[in-house]
């Protein structure tokens, strides 16, 4: 006789699907626990469920362990303290866990002379914050306006800057004209090393984008060569320490040309009694890069000085220094 015929196999898909059962099931779990806790979540951040839970946040918080002990502020040199504080909102005693780390760092940033700042939160209480600020270098004035400006002549945020803040207008160098706040870097670094010139200039007018003058406390000005300030502000403080010429009544003092200087003296006052003259000068004023201030090319490179202005030689003249004439100075200027 022939054996039975078994009955029929399950299936392959079958018999995946009864081995997979353990698996399909803690996986539909997840999938259900995962919508769950979305609509709760979503629910607490209802106004009205809020309320309800605020004395339970409360209470929780309401242990020494979880509040604020201290705070810390390290690298602040320019930034008012008060303002830092005020931008951390939050004091000691205040709850820690109801501290914004990340809106504390977006309120820092944005005050006057902060460049970026770090800001971290213990649960032990203690708040610490780490500032790194972008100092001013000088105070650019432009079209009318005061601007805060760092070494790479960017401007600083000032955000209408008080207190302390606004001292940094009063110390800093200022400096004037187009461009002067990409080329300050240099001119100021050269003046800090003539401390006793520095402390008589009150500005530093950029001209034409190409040279400087500086006016000093007494009015006087001095104009420097194109790209040659160094060397011009190195001999001028050579001759005031033989001559005392910044002491002396100058209107101003030309350094244009390498191998000569040009001084112009104010003239003296007039005796309020004395009888008007008729042909009384005028205030005497800087010479625009237009003027003569020499003689030109086939003159005596030391002519004599017309009224009210001398000439003075520097006390080492460059062997081979090229003549300049005024003319080619007022091409681009």
């Amino acid at each position: 006789m022939r054996p039975s015929t078994p009955p029929d196999r399950p299936s392959r898909l079958k018999l995946f699907l009864k081995r997979q059962k353990q698996l399909v099931r803690p996986l539909a779990g997840l999938i259900v626990l995962a919508a769950l806790g979305g609509v709760a979540y979503k629910a607490l951040q209802l106004p009205s469920m809020q309320q309800k839970l605020a004395p339970l946040q409360n209470r929780l918080l309401g242990t020494n362990a979880l509040r604020v002990t201290s705070i810390t502020i390290e690298g602040a040199q320019l930034t008012d303290e008060a303002a830092i504080r005020r931008a951390l909102a939050i004091s000691v005693g205040d709850p820690v866990l109801s501290f914004s780390v990340s809106a504390a760092r977006e309120r820092l940033n944005a005050l006057p002379f902060i460049d970026h700042v770090s800001v971290a939160r213990h649960l032990s209480g203690e708040i610490d914050v780490s500032i790194v600020e972008r100092p001013p270098y000088a105070v650019w004035q432009h079209q009318g306006h005061f601007t805060l400006i760092d070494r790479q002549g960017q401007p600083v945020p000032d955000q209408g800057a008080n207190g302390k803040d606004a001292q940094a207008f009063t110390k800093l160098p200022l400096v004037v004209g187009d461009g002067a706040n990409e080329a300050a870097t240099s001119l100021i670094d050269i003046l800090a090393a003539e401390p006793d010139l520095k402390a008589r200039v009150t500005a530093a007018v950029r001209v034409s984008n190409r040279r400087w003058n500086l006016t000093l406390r007494d009015g006087a000005t001095v104009l420097l060569p194109e790209g040659e300030e160094a060397p011009a502000i190195h001999r001028l403080m050579q001759l005031n320490t033989t001559t005392q010429l910044l002491d002396r009544p100058v209107a101003f003092i030309d350094m244009r040309l390498p191998d000569r200087l040009t001084v112009r003296e104010r003239p003296p006052a007039r005796d309020p009694q004395a009888i008007p003259d008729t042909q009384a000068d005028g205030p005497a004023t800087p010479p625009t890069d237009g003027a003569t201030a020499d003689t030109p090319g086939g003159a005596s490179p030391h002519p004599a000085a017309p009224a009210g202005e001398t000439q003075a030689k520097p006390p080492h003249p460059p062997a081979k220094a090229a003549r300049k004439t005024a003319a080619e100075d007022t091409q681009n200027e």
